[in-house]
């Protein structure tokens, strides 16, 4: 993929360029060792709380969000299959990101600890749109049942309502941020001849149009309900916007706050 079809941030025009252990943190935090530091907890808690709490111990059949059904799906097509596949995709190519980049193998404490802080700050407008469109429709339970990606709550346990939550921030945001809009930013950029910016808005809109239609926005028997298809199109902007500006990693964590408390508040 050429540069042109990489839509870059302020905060990340410098990323092509080894960093040194001095960088600020604005930088730090877009960096993919950073980014994996950082996501590791939550891939790691996801896979292990899935077997714990999402399969049955019968069957061993999985409850998992679509996004991660769809990721699996893809693999299985060229013969490769590992329910714990999608996550190793993203470990590797974070450490080949990093490879690629020559950056130094350090990481900085409080770098982290500000990611945390700042995907916390971040998930706060989502909550309170969220409150408020719950009250225009039919209640906050079966909006944070379309969140999961259809998953069916009722019944679930609080851990496995969790899990669920932090696997739609991971697998979410993978396949439509890191996957969905570098693959739409390419096609504007770099086969339609846009202008970067331009390309960058066509693939946050794409991409926000796409993860609406993903959720359930139907109403039974009546048809679309038109709130909730709004609502995520926003959500969907609004992740795009922080992918964009701040990295996967904060876009990931800001998803999966979010989730942890809207899908806790549907029990």
């Amino acid at each position: 993929m050429s540069n042109r079809s990489q839509p870059r941030s302020d905060t990340q025009t410098a990323s092509p360029r080894r960093v040194g252990r001095r960088a600020p943190y604005a930088v730090l935090s877009t960096r993919p060792l950073h980014i994996l530091a950082f996501l590791a907890p939550l891939i790691l808690v996801y896979e292990v709380c899935s077997a714990l709490y999402l399969t049955d111990p019968e069957s061993g059949a999985m409850e998992t969000i679509r996004a991660h059904r769809l990721m699996y799906g893809f693999f299985e097509v060229f013969g490769v299959s590992g329910v714990y596949l999608p996550g190793a995709v993203i470990v590797v190519v974070l450490l080949v990101w990093h490879l690629m980049l020559r950056d130094p193998w350090f990481l900085r404490g409080r770098t982290l600890a500000g990611m945390l802080l700042e995907s916390c700050a971040w998930a706060l407008p989502m909550l309170v749109m969220w409150q408020v469109v719950s009250l225009a429709i039919t209640g906050a339970g079966e909006l944070a049942a379309a969140e999961a990606g259809g998953s069916g709550l009722a019944g679930m346990s609080l851990p496995a309502r969790l899990t669920i939550a932090v696997g739609a921030g991971i697998y979410e945001e993978l396949l439509f941020r890191m996957l969905g809009i570098a693959a739409l930013h390419f096609v504007a950029c770099d086969l339609l001849r846009m202008k970067n910016r331009v390309g960058a808005v066509v693939a946050v809109v794409g991409t926000a149009a796409a993860f609406a239609l993903y959720h359930d926005v139907y109403l039974a028997g009546a048809g679309v309900d038109w709130a909730r298809l709004l609502f995520f199109f926003l959500a969907g902007v609004y992740f795009g916007v922080i992918y964009l500006w701040r990295g996967f990693g904060i876009v990931v964590a800001t998803h999966a706050l979010y989730d942890v408390v809207v899908l806790t508040a549907a029990g």
